[in-house]
């Protein structure tokens, strides 16, 4: 197929929002307030650990893969017929993982396990950790599923021509948002891909801030819409696949990339 006859574009809205506290419902009951104001729109993303907030009381919030806010989501993509990308706690017969879920408008699931968990904050020793990135393809769209730490790994999420668009969801604290958004551009210009990143705002139950800075980037790492700090709200923008495709045919870096094989530790 050549450049000229791809025309497909995703619509994404990233719902920047505070959390409440390790409640499930209440948190499910505001991003349900947001899904109603959208039009349009082909693809939600929430931020990681939407329905709880960045806890390390894993025993406490992870819910199974047929509960209710995995249910909740499912209904409300079919109800909106839209995709929604958004973390929470799971138990699995592995332990407890940060899972990022996409569920498709007809409320079929795909998923990715975090990889890098946050040894500062603990999580490595509440989590288990996923063992491979996910790529989904959505609306002539590959979509790489990533979750907030894994943003200072460039390796894992290096492109090896089988992605479009990177998706980082996060609780990222505040006095960090320099490095959060540096990474983004880092990622999308290294890559050659779009980059979507969508963080919390307000304070946790741990007393840390977050200042949100979600933004989406072109391959360039040029804003393609972007938040004031701080501000809840909800952040559109339009993806088109042929700008992507044009821009990697007139700059083609990937064919002077270096050749690698990534391995698992126990490889």
């Amino acid at each position: 197929m050549s450049i000229k006859s791809v025309t497909a574009e995703l619509k994404i809205a990233i719902i920047q929002s505070e959390l409440v506290w390790q409640d499930a419902k209440a948190n499910c009951d505001n991003f349900a307030s947001c899904f109603a104001q959208l039009r349009d729109v082909d693809l939600v993303i929430l931020p990681e650990m939407f329905n709880s907030g960045f806890s390390m009381q894993s025993a406490q919030i992870a819910e199974p893969m047929t509960g209710p806010t995995v249910l909740w989501l499912q209904q409300q993509a079919q109800f909106y017929q839209v995709a929604i990308a958004g973390s929470l706690a799971i138990s699995t017969e592995l332990g407890v993982v940060n899972r990022l879920m996409f569920v498709h408008p007809d409320g079929s699931l795909e998923y990715y396990d975090k990889k890098h968990l946050f040894r500062m904050a603990g999580e490595h020793q509440h989590y288990a950790a996923g063992s491979a990135r996910s790529v989904v393809l959505y609306k002539g769209f590959r979509l790489n599923l990533q979750i907030c730490y894994d943003l200072r790994f460039p390796v894992f999420a290096r492109n090896q021509g089988d992605y479009d668009v990177l998706i980082y969801v996060a609780n990222w604290p505040e006095p960090r948002r320099r490095i959060w958004s540096t990474l983004l551009a880092a990622r999308a210009m290294e890559n050659q891909a779009f980059v979507l990143g969508c963080n919390r705002v307000g304070q946790d139950g741990n007393q840390f801030s977050y200042s949100g800075d979600s933004v989406a980037l072109n391959y360039l790492g040029e804003p393609m819409a972007e938040f004031p700090a701080g501000q809840a709200g909800i952040l559109i923008a339009t993806l088109r696949l042929d700008d992507l495709l044009k821009f990697r045919q007139q700059f083609p870096a990937a064919l002077d990339a270096d050749a690698f094989v990534l391995l698992d530790k126990e490889s």
